[in-house]
């Protein structure tokens, strides 16, 4: 096993890894739209949000070795589904190879953001 730790994304904001890598694949931690040098939280809309979220998992990736096109499966978390067209919007310019996804809305997010997306990517 091997933890991942990059400042190409936000730093852990509790007890756990950015991502670990096992056998060659990469587990991410959920990312939110932190920012990665201040720590605050970037935008107020979904899209704004959904994009910060993006640019997170691609530093996590890039710090595991890998990239956004190895990622063969996601879990997106939303705090409204109603949000669901504008999240895809922005998810589907990152995610162009269409991974298999998992998606759903929760009650609360980690400092009441709007989404959380982790991954599993191949190195």
């Amino acid at each position: 096993m091997k933890v991942i730790k990059t400042d190409k994304a936000p730093g852990a904001i509790g007890p756990y890894s950015q991502a670990m890598v096992v056998n060659n694949i990469v587990y991410s931690s959920g990312q939110i739209p932190l920012d990665p040098v201040s720590g605050q939280i970037v935008g107020s809309t979904i899209e704004e949000q959904t994009e910060r979220v993006c640019k997170n998992v691609v530093g996590v990736l890039e710090g595991a070795g890998t990239s956004i096109d190895k990622v063969f499966k996601t879990t997106c978390f939303l705090s409204d589904m109603g949000d669901f067209a504008a999240f895809n919007a922005i998810y589907g310019k990152y995610f162009t190879s269409c991974p298999a996804r998992s998606c759903v809305a929760v009650k609360t997010l980690p400092k009441n953001v709007l989404v959380e997306v982790e991954v599993i990517a191949e190195i």
